[in-house]
């Protein structure tokens, strides 16, 4: 089956229906950085069925440039790619570029959620007005306009669970109304990542829409729950260790042996290769509070109050909200806590459970709590320049074991 993934970020989503065997004809975002990080991952995917993996794990290593890396991927791949922002400016020229890419084909599936920050309860909780005037909230009207032109047999619209009372529930029911309008039923879930072998407690929705002249047989995925006696520390135990301000993006010499976690969900893939393991700086007042947090948590079982602090430590006005904007990430659990996009502007809510690292969170760490595998790699706008690029596309992602599992059970006809 054919599809196109709308508002793509770093292809989490779309990862997951690459491994279940769809054929990817766009992918359309407005962030340059993750469009990046998209075409590096389709170059994978390209070498790797050409028996040409070799020159991938080359520019993981550091051995060629992406400039290179991309001159072994053929132009039409790479063009498939569309760094536009998805609205009435640009739908046109979106709408022909995937057409140059479909030559006569038709979409099967579309895939991709608009930005939730509009719809999300903590970002309604901080806009002055609930975030009634944001623009985002009405990107719904354009996802239907794709489903309008292409007419695919099913869609798969993901998103927070905000959009369930945003408004009181009047955009989820104007969705429902519009994209029946276009000729689309649907359905609603309420999904936990976890439950899907995704050692992290992030809560989404997910809408599978069907064409009105199509009779689908409906899994239940809410009744989902992978067994699993995995705790998050299966991501942390292997890796290096480092402190804050260390790491290295590029290629660290790495030992094969893995834990049963990161082998039966491949995230290492049997490669000796591991990049971005590399942890942001923090000033000496934030790691006093992070070796206050840890002990906390791993000797008492205690989330850090912010205002349990000593005062010498307290720089943050808001004493009234936001008490555990310190958060330590439990290794001695089931999953994590959500990673959310704030993690590319500071690690406080992200902090590595050994005291002796002192630091939050690499960027491999948090890309393992979504499950992205090892050999996927976050580009920045600029080769070598992504740290922070890299936290977001992350932050904003769909847990690749979750997509995989969705695609993989809503069409296995």
């Amino acid at each position: 089956m054919n599809y196109i993934d709308l508002f793509a970020g770093a292809g989490g989503l779309s990862e997951g229906f690459l491994r279940a065997g769809f054929n990817p004809v766009a992918h359309v975002e407005m962030d340059k950085a993750a469009c990046n990080t998209i075409k590096t991952r389709l170059a994978f995917h390209y070498l790797k069925s050409n028996n040409k993996s070799e020159i991938y794990y080359a520019y993981l290593k550091g051995e060629i440039k992406r400039s290179e890396l991309y001159n072994h991927i053929p132009v039409k791949l790479l063009d498939s790619v569309i760094n536009l922002p998805i609205g009435t400016e640009f739908n046109e020229t979106i709408f022909s570029l995937i057409s140059e890419q479909l030559n006569g084909q038709e979409v099967d599936l579309i895939i991709g959620g608009p930005p939730c920050q509009a719809y999300s309860l903590v970002g309604r909780a901080r806009s002055e007005d609930g975030m009634k005037s944001d623009p985002r909230n009405h990107l719904y009207v354009q996802y239907a306009k794709y489903l309008e032109k292409y007419k695919p047999k099913y869609f798969v619209f993901e998103n927070v669970l905000g959009l369930k009372s945003a408004k009181k529930g009047t955009y989820l029911q104007n969705m429902e109304k519009l994209f029946l309008k276009k000729g689309y039923k649907m359905r609603l879930y309420t999904l936990a990542a976890n439950n899907f072998g995704v050692l992290q407690n992030r809560r989404r929705i997910i809408i599978l829409g069907w064409r009105e002249d199509i009779n689908p047989d409906l899994p239940d995925l809410e009744s989902v729950r992978m067994q699993t006696d995995f705790k998050v520390d299966s991501i942390f135990n292997d890796l290096p260790k480092i402190s804050a301000g260390q790491g290295v993006d590029k290629f660290v010499k790495y030992r094969a042996d893995t834990n049963e976690y990161l082998d039966q969900k491949s995230v290492r893939n049997g490669i000796d290769i591991l990049t971005q393991h590399i942890a942001r700086p923090h000033s000496e007042q934030d790691k006093k509070i992070y070796r206050i947090a840890v002990d906390k948590w791993n000797n008492k079982g205690q989330r850090l109050d912010y205002n349990d602090l000593p005062e010498v430590l307290k720089t943050h006005k808001n004493r009234h909200s936001f008490f555990d904007r310190f958060k330590v990430v439990a290794q001695d659990l089931e999953y994590s806590h959500t990673v959310v996009a704030h993690i590319a502007k500071d690690g406080h809510y992200y902090i590595h459970p050994d005291i002796e690292q002192n630091r939050s969170i690499s960027v491999r760490e948090a890309a393992r709590l979504q499950s992205f595998p090892d050999n996927y790699y976050f580009e920045g706008v600029k080769e070598g320049q992504n740290r922070t690029a890299a936290f977001k596309q992350i932050g904003n992602a769909v847990p690749t074991l979750m997509a995989e599992y969705i695609a993989k059970t809503l069409f296995k006809k």
